[in-house]
């Protein structure tokens, strides 16, 4: 890491946001494949987003889930019992997220779908979001932990640790 990158880790703060792993009845993780991405072994990953100042964690992660998904058919069944946090790598730190932050600081949760795979919509997001996603799949815990790209790989290890009695 450089001295510039160095000193922007130091003085930029993580991003609060959410994390979904959303499950179907069999146990499997929903993931969706991120739009523009070039990189296609790690650009499959669950939704997450970030959180509006004083919103609820649960309410932000509800809201994320639909704007990535288009759906709520989904009960919350389980959320992390600490916040996660990741780095940016140095190569993007400044840039990504908008450059305003060094990481996100996220609280997962897991959620049971209730609803029917013909109800996602990624395509049209409701409430006119641009859509995050061009394809998505159920995969089971260990592809999920896989595909991710490795400096999230630590916060998806961690998330299928503690919400392993839910996945298959």
């Amino acid at each position: 890491m450089n001295s510039f990158n160095s000193a922007l880790k130091n003085v930029l703060p993580y991003r609060l946001g959410v994390g979904i792993m959303l499950l179907n009845q069999e146990g499997l993780i929903w993931i969706g494949r991120r739009v523009a991405l070039t990189d296609e072994a790690s650009n499959w990953q669950m939704p997450h987003g970030g959180m509006n100042p004083a919103e609820d964690p649960a309410a932000a992660a509800l809201r994320e889930l639909a704007e990535e998904t288009g759906t709520n058919q989904v009960e919350i069944i389980g959320q992390t019992s600490s916040w996660l946090h990741y780095d940016l790598p140095p190569e993007v730190l400044g840039r990504a997220l908008h450059g305003r932050y060094c990481g996100q600081k996220q609280r997962w949760f897991a959620m049971r779908y209730l609803g029917r795979d013909e109800d996602f919509n990624i395509q049209a997001p409701p409430g006119g979001h641009t859509p995050e996603f061009d394809a998505w799949r159920w995969a089971p815990a260990e592809e999920v932990v896989r595909l991710i790209v490795d400096f999230k790989r630590p916060v998806y290890e961690a998330v299928v640790q503690e919400f392993r009695s839910f996945v298959r």
